[in-house]
């Protein structure tokens, strides 16, 4: 096969290993003679698996036993609902920073189930930063944030000192980088974009935040029950919480220090060229660019196409930008290789030398 090289957003790249493992349990699940697809997720050998990848979440993050971990369905948007479900009463308020669309859709879930404060937004710029120095009511039943916006390429490299319960939002940038998750309530994260394929989603609430609601909760939507049985009350995504473990056994071999390294030396790698390249610029302040998901565009946009073409040509993939604001989109989660930033940041000089060669042929 020839190498490709995946910058896509989601669902997104991973570690060799953990495919590798995918493939020998599609064919012989653990010994049973079963494939990983057709096997009881009540088998003895498929709980060890959610088990384990339990295990990891909780050695990885320095959680301890106050904070209960479940693997969820629905996505991360799914949650975006259960939060305010589980947590804000009729009549209460939530405080919500708003630095994107997910961040948004957050926001305009939560307004069905109670009131929403809107404490900051980077929409006026086009969400190119995250907001600075707002005030979040000492009386909001809880603060929500999401950590990188994966659309727009900014990220919260420090977070709001509060007691207020932080909630956040970390799909695209959880197991990225240290920090202290003792300082939050509440995690939650889609696998498809730095944990695993798609499918299943992480929860990591603390669990003295359950069971204070008045509303009287559906199974599927109470994360208590969820949590009690294990990730096991109805079936879980069985291939995708499998692949997770074998991701998680993969970061904590490298630890998130060493991880955190890799990926800033990815990304200062390609905005050094984005900021020295005549062709391209960067569409976020400096200070908050995201190190997982970079956006940048063409000085004169009717060139993009062709330079997709060279980067195809080069078997780069998946450098479109979202639908919903166009450009260039590198995300360089923590499977993507410095090798294949240095391949697009060859590519992106040839195309500069190639239009300067154009220029000086026409003039």
């Amino acid at each position: 096969m020839k190498k490709v090289h995946n910058f896509s957003a989601g669902p997104a790249i991973l570690p060799q290993s953990a495919i590798d493992a995918s493939i020998e349990a599609l064919q012989d699940f653990s010994g049973t003679g079963l494939s990983l697809i057709e096997v009881s997720h009540r088998s003895k050998e498929y709980e060890a698996v959610v088990n384990e990848a339990t295990q990891l979440v909780k050695e990885i993050l320095n959680l301890s036993d106050e904070y209960g971990i479940v693997f969820m369905q629905g996505g991360a948007s799914l949650q975006f609902d259960m939060i305010p479900y589980n947590f804000l009463d009729e009549g209460e308020t939530a405080a919500y920073l708003n630095t994107g669309v997910w961040a948004g859709r957050a926001i305009k879930e939560a307004r069905i189930f109670g009131n929403v404060n809107v404490v900051a937004s980077s929409e006026d710029k086009n969400f190119s930063y995250i907001p600075k120095g707002f005030n979040i009511p000492s009386d909001s039943k809880y603060f929500h944030c999401t950590s990188n916006n994966t659309i727009y390429g900014t990220e919260l490299f420090s977070f709001p000192e509060t007691n207020v319960p932080v909630i956040c939002d970390m799909s695209s940038d959880i197991f990225s980088r240290p920090f202290d998750a003792s300082k939050f309530d509440m995690i939650y994260a889609g696998a498809q974009k730095n944990m695993g394929p798609a499918g299943t989603t992480l929860v990591i609430v603390k669990k003295d935040m359950l069971g204070k609601g008045k509303r009287k909760l559906p199974a599927m939507l109470d994360y208590k029950l969820h949590i009690d049985n294990g990730s096991m009350y109805n079936t879980p995504s069985v291939f995708a919480i499998f692949v997770c473990m074998h991701t998680l056994r993969w970061v904590k071999s490298i630890g998130l220090t060493e991880m955190a390294k890799r990926n800033k030396a990815k990304a200062d790698l390609l905005y050094a060229e984005i900021d020295r390249n005549t062709l391209f610029k960067g569409t976020v302040v400096h200070e908050d660019r995201s190190r997982m998901n970079v956006n940048f565009v063409l000085t004169d946009k009717s060139m993009e196409e062709e330079f997709l073409k060279l980067c195809k040509d080069h078997n780069l993939s998946g450098l479109k930008g979202h639908r919903s604001v166009g450009g260039l989109r590198a995300s360089l989660y923590n499977a993507l290789p410095i090798d294949s930033v240095q391949v697009l940041v060859d590519t992106m000089k040839e195309f500069e030398q190639l239009k300067i060669k154009q220029g000086a042929a026409n003039s």
